[in-house]
């Protein structure tokens, strides 16, 4: 009975270090193209009266330096709000407000004539900030990469896009680098696709402005809880939530690289999740699939 106890304790865990190591490449993609971006997330929880709200700002700013090289400094914001309205048997109010800090530290040069490559760094505060920062609040993200960009190729049929790498995230709980993986092509002038991690999706270009896409996706945090909570006699030192998702989105182009979108789904997956020091499960507050919203601007290379 113990060894069956044990078994299923480190299944969950192994669980939560692949969801959690898919997340840990969010922003990676982003971080590559996106100079500029303001966000909005809504997933209200079905048969209750909880709410996730997300909200996301992203800045990005290239330093040329010689032979087509860049530095890049940028940080990103997030701001996670819990609207927990439903009973639970401990105090709620501490969990309200979760703050993501990242500090984007980057650098890339062309390396031969198809190949770019770049590293970059991300110092990270996850935490409810509710005292004063301690070393239980900082993570270290961080990756390189190389880049393949055939998309403005005009000799290509069906031009490309692909990105390689590896990848360390200090919240996934894997002490060494992960592959990355992230291919993009166009099929022809109104179809195209990109298969990767944490989002993959299938779009159609309807003209220069307009376009509309499938999805699937992973989406989610994990964040240091600075004043914690006992439940069934157990300490609760972190929170966590990992969604799956899959819908429609819309982006509308007011430039080439000022676009406005809107992604609107279902959770297949989620689990809104309160875990130890050991980030083993400790009390499950969601797991109930709903309805989800995603929409901002976003300035892009």
């Amino acid at each position: 009975m113990i060894n069956c106890k044990l078994d299923y304790k480190l299944k969950l865990k192994a669980r939560f270090v692949v969801i959690s190591m898919f997340l840990s490449f969010q922003v990676t993609t982003a971080q590559l193209t996106d100079l500029a971006r303001l966000e909005y997330s809504f997933i209200p929880q079905s048969k209750s009266e909880d709410q996730y709200t997300r909200l996301r700002a992203l800045l990005n700013y290239p330093i040329e330096l010689k032979n087509d090289s860049y530095l890049i400094v940028g940080a990103e914001y997030n701001r996670i709000l819990l609207n927990l309205e439903d009973s639970y048997p401990f105090e709620t109010s501490s969990l309200n407000k979760i703050h993501v800090i990242d500090l984007n530290l980057g650098y890339t040069f062309k390396w031969n004539e198809n190949w770019r490559f770049g590293v970059k760094f991300n110092p990270r505060i996850a935490s409810t900030l509710s005292k004063t920062l301690n070393s239980d609040d900082y993570f270290m993200n961080g990756g390189v990469f190389v880049l393949n960009d055939r998309t403005k190729d005009e000799s290509l049929k069906r031009p490309y896009r692909l990105i390689l790498g590896l990848t360390y995230n200090a919240t996934t709980g894997i002490p060494f680098p992960l592959p990355f993986v992230s291919y993009f092509r166009e099929v022809n002038e109104q179809w195209s696709f990109n298969l990767g991690v944490p989002k993959s999706n299938i779009k159609y270009t309807f003209n220069k402005e307009n376009n509309l896409q499938a999805f699937v996706g992973l989406d989610g945090y994990l964040a240091h809880l600075q004043e914690p909570t006992t439940i069934n006699g157990e300490n609760v030192d972190h929170i966590s939530l990992s969604v799956a998702i899959g819908g429609l989105g819309y982006e509308y182009c007011f430039t080439k690289h000022l676009v406005a979108y809107m992604y609107t789904g279902y959770t297949f997956r989620l689990n809104n999740v309160l875990r130890n020091k050991n980030r083993d499960e400790v009390f499950k507050l969601n797991d109930v699939n709903a309805f989800y919203l995603r929409t901002g601007l976003k300035f892009k290379i």
